[in-house]
């Protein structure tokens, strides 16, 4: 299972992250296409109305080697890939030479206020502690546009409630979430439960691993209203981030 990462500097996380960007990109490819149970929430995050409807563009927020942004784009819709480490990008655009891949960190996203449709972070919020995670889980809602929806993947605990866990993940610490503490931590940020899925470990996984499909539900009326109309102006920022 494909974990990618959010936060730190040059020489923090996405400084460990360069340093395994090859291995990483060899180990996990192919590995999402496997994910049956993801692959249906990725299928509703695109039917979203901001972005079937209004066409705005799908974030894949710590992209690492880009696998899933390549799937986005191969579902017939606008995306790209941001990611904090250099080596990640380097793979991500070694493999998809025609994806959009821009560099940045989750805590400051180079985008506009409402300008994407819906984001997949898949496994990007693992090595946040739980004192980071608040203001980049508001950053995620500002830059989320009315009607949007937010597909994350993560490492949950045993049980669906309690407080996250630290762990020795093989890159940089990370952190495990009860999953009604996560949906809890988006729900303070604006952000409701729509569905989630949960399983055991598979092979060569220690941990259960958990999805959670989050939206604005008022927003959604908002945004299927206005779906017949085109923004004025595409306020993404991809391409204008350096890589």
């Amino acid at each position: 299972m494909a974990d990618v990462r959010a936060g730190g500097g040059a020489g923090g996380v996405g400084g460990a992250y360069d340093g395994v960007a090859e291995l990483y990109a060899t180990l996990f490819r192919g590995e999402l296409g496997g994910r049956e149970d993801e692959l249906a929430l990725i299928r509703r995050l695109v039917a979203a109305p901001a972005v079937a409807g209004r066409g705005l563009p799908v974030g894949d927020l710590g992209c690492g080697p880009g696998e899933a942004t390549a799937l986005l784009s191969g579902l017939g819709i606008r995306a790209f890939g941001l990611d904090l480490s250099a080596g990640m990008l380097a793979q991500a655009r070694l493999a998809h030479s025609s994806g959009a891949f821009v560099r940045g960190t989750l805590a400051a996203l180079p985008l506009a206020d409402g300008s994407l449709g819906a984001i997949l972070a898949r496994y990007s919020l693992i090595h946040l502690t739980p004192h980071q995670l608040p203001a980049v889980l508001a950053e995620l809602r500002r830059v989320l546009a009315p009607g949007g929806l937010l597909l994350t993947g993560f490492f949950a605990t045993d049980t669906d409630s309690g407080d996250p866990l630290p762990f020795d993940h093989k890159v940089t610490t990370a952190h495990r979430w009860p999953v009604d503490t996560l949906a809890a931590r988006f729900h303070d940020a604006g952000l409701t439960e729509l569905a989630r899925t949960t399983r055991a470990p598979g092979p060569n996984e220690r941990f259960r691993q958990a999805t959670l499909l989050l939206g604005d539900p008022a927003g959604e009326h908002t945004s299927a209203e206005a779906g017949q109309k085109r923004p004025e102006e595409d306020r993404m920022a991809a391409g204008e981030a350096d890589g």
